[in-house]
């Protein structure tokens, strides 16, 4: 079967969170679409009792990923886990912790042996598994490793916020902003935007993609007057990239890059910490904006927001990024296909 043909791998994520909900309304709003069909890797009694608590007329049956396409149209298909769930929502469980991670290692091992065209995951929250033992900061970091183990090579993954209107990349992921100028190094900003740009040119179909670069300080620490990191450690990096053929330019004032004009210029922002990329993406696009994990020898996405544990079993979560999500992975299955076919 052709990429183009394979239905996506979809994990429930969390089940305590709005995974389960996201993933039936997703169904719901794709079925007689024509959109991309997918399959759910979850438990299939949860699923069913959250339909019935959210009063969501849905069938679903159990299935396999070579029939999940024909299942599709008239009802979700589920492809069991080995785990059961815990069904308590807005009430994080670390006995949920196994299911929440075998959903994720059959997604990336079913994407790697040729059943899905893409993997596709729903938000999954730390502290529970960190009590059950998850060795990883977050998911970010977990597909590398599983990426690792398939490739037998190390494998620097790459967070991506891609929406409408702006993509964001953070070089420094998931620590304290107190430890951002220590982690910092020309090396890692070289690193993460040389797979930025192969990504946004192999999966993206951008020819030459442009990337502008942050300062980590106001006003990209104009000129060593407030902090130094700016010229000794991303200038450098920025000369190299250009170097390489990589259309790179900054350090830019942060304050000045994400207005309208300023977006036209380039098709990437590589932001220095975690909130420099992900406020802006989310402040355009809070509902569409999406995850991609670059770098990785599979296609990933994932909705922008967290397990929302607040409204869970609600029925007032939307899954208008799990849809972005989903339409992306699509998008980006079949651009790379393309691109890899020219």
């Amino acid at each position: 079967m052709r990429v183009t043909e394979l239905p996506l791998a979809l994990s429930v994520g969390d089940p305590s969170g709005v995974g389960p909900e996201i993933a039936i309304a997703a169904w719901q709003s794709a079925r007689g679409s024509g959109a991309a069909p997918f399959y759910l890797l979850a438990d299939p009694a949860l699923i069913a009792a959250r339909a019935r608590r959210l009063g969501a007329e849905v069938a679903i049956v159990e299935t396999v990923p070579a029939q999940a396409a024909d299942v599709f149209q008239h009802a979700l298909p589920v492809v069991p886990l080995a785990a059961r769930f815990t069904d308590n929502p807005g009430r994080p469980d670390p006995t949920n912790a196994a299911g929440t991670i075998e959903a994720i290692d059959r997604a990336v091992a079913d994407c790697l042996a040729g059943h899905a065209a893409a993997v596709v995951t729903c938000p999954i929250a730390k502290k529970p598994l960190y009590d059950a033992g998850f060795g990883f900061p977050g998911h970010t970091e977990y597909l590398a490793h599983l990426a690792s183990l398939h490739t037998g090579g190390v494998v620097t993954p790459v967070m991506l916020l891609a929406g409408p209107e702006l993509r964001t990349v953070p070089v420094t992921i998931h620590i304290a902003l107190a430890e951002v100028p220590k982690a910092l190094t020309t090396e890692l900003i070289v690193a993460t935007a040389r797979i930025t740009a192969a990504d946004l040119a192999n999966r993206f179909g951008i020819a030459r993609p442009r990337l502008a670069l942050a300062g980590l300080n106001p006003h990209a620490g104009e000129s060593g007057a407030m902090g130094t990191e700016d010229e000794r450690i991303i200038r450098p990096a920025v000369d190299i990239l250009r170097a390489q053929g990589i259309d790179a330019f900054g350090p830019l004032p942060a304050d000045t890059m994400f207005h309208a004009r300023a977006r036209a210029g380039y098709d990437v922002a590589i932001c220095m910490y975690h909130d420099q990329a992900l406020i802006p993406a989310k402040a355009l696009a809070f509902d569409e904006a999406v995850n991609v994990t670059l770098g990785l020898p599979f296609i990933r996405t994932s909705p922008d927001h967290g397990t929302a544990f607040d409204i869970a079993g609600k029925g007032v979560a939307r899954p208008d990024s799990l849809i972005a999500a989903l339409k992306l992975a699509r998008r980006l299955a079949d651009t790379g296909t393309k691109v890899a076919a020219a």
